[in-house]
């Protein structure tokens, strides 16, 4: 029998909250404790998953291996360092930091403590996403969609740090990060920063992406769409589901002809992915991290992908604030 990680919570507002849930329901985790700064809250996400609520941050961080952090982004620099400094393994909700600059400490960091450090970018754990694992995808075009109704919680900060960011990592996650180039603009409508915000990013090898990210639409939409020699994959991330339209040779089974192609011996090929029922990306997201842990093995959203992550966004919001 594998050995059960000691993890704790800290910060159980809405998404810590659910941490701690995955925690409690995982065989492979002995969920230690919590800690919030509102006892009254951490202590009963505490009793409704039978573990012990720390009101010192200090003594939760000696009795574990493990930690998710989901405090506000502007305290996550300060409980990160602490966390890491006691020796603790890291999972951050995203983003890594309030800055580029904290960010990069806390990659440094871990890396001469010799810790890991993942960060909470959960669209890496949609099935739309994972669906994609063994195609060995290569975009020359992107164009990805995230439009919401408005809503006061992340209104603290730009609808690029709130919304857009989910699309950069997977961008980064996809086409690498060799950006070149960025070209945004943004207008606040409804809060003091942008609301409504669209960028280009030009990566190296004249690819391209155009993302577009919105807290002031009617509807939920959350797409993302890429072309490559062979192919056009289109990403429902709401809808937790793929579409992947490949080019294929005559003569490949359940294939069908390309209407108006102008090589008559090419077909496509597609395939359509849904979501199994309950589909759980955050328990796949924790569980990602425990076996990173026990196993030793980087994590799947390390800490150095997701402060480039960051420092896109940081580029994205400062030309949107021109």
């Amino acid at each position: 029998m594998e050995e059960k990680v000691r993890v704790g919570v800290i910060g159980v507002g809405r998404l810590g909250r659910f941490h701690t849930q995955k925690y409690a329901a995982n065989p492979g985790a002995e969920l230690v404790g919590v800690h919030d700064s509102n006892p009254q809250q951490g202590g009963k996400v505490a009793e409704e998953n039978s573990c012990r609520f720390f009101d010192s941050i200090d003594q939760l961080l000696a009795g574990v291996q493990a930690v998710s952090i989901a405090v506000p982004t502007t305290l996550h620099h300060e409980i990160g360092l602490r966390a890491l400094e006691a020796g603790c393994h890291v999972l951050m909700e995203k983003p890594i930091a309030a800055a580029s600059s904290e960010a990069r400490e806390l990659v440094e960091y871990a890396e001469q403590k010799g810790l890991w450090l993942q960060v909470g970018h959960i669209e890496r754990f949609n099935p739309a996403v994972t669906a994609l694992h063994g195609l060995e995808p290569a975009p020359k075009f992107v164009e990805a969609h995230r439009l919401a109704p408005y809503s006061p919680r992340g209104a603290d900060v730009s609808v690029i740090h709130d919304l857009m960011i989910h699309d950069i990592d997977v961008l980064l996650y996809l086409m690498g990060r060799e950006v070149e180039r960025v070209d945004a603009s943004g207008v606040p409508v409804v809060s003091s920063t942008a609301d409504i915000a669209n960028a280009r990013v030009n990566f190296s090898g004249k690819r391209v992406a155009n993302l577009t990210a919105s807290r002031i639409s009617l509807k939920k939409l959350r797409k993302f769409r890429f072309f490559q020699e062979d192919a056009y994959i289109s990403l429902d991330f709401e809808k937790k589901r793929a579409e992947i339209y490949r080019r294929v040779p005559r003569g490949t089974p359940k294939s069908l002809p390309i209407p108006g192609a102008d090589d008559k011996d090419l077909r496509v090929l597609t395939r359509k992915t849904r979501a199994k029922k309950n589909d759980d990306a955050l328990a796949r997201e924790t569980d990602s991290f425990l076996q990173s842990v026990r196993e030793n093995r980087p994590p799947a959203v390390d800490g150095a992908t997701a402060l480039t992550a960051l420092e896109v966004v940081e580029e994205i919001a400062r030309q949107c604030e021109m």
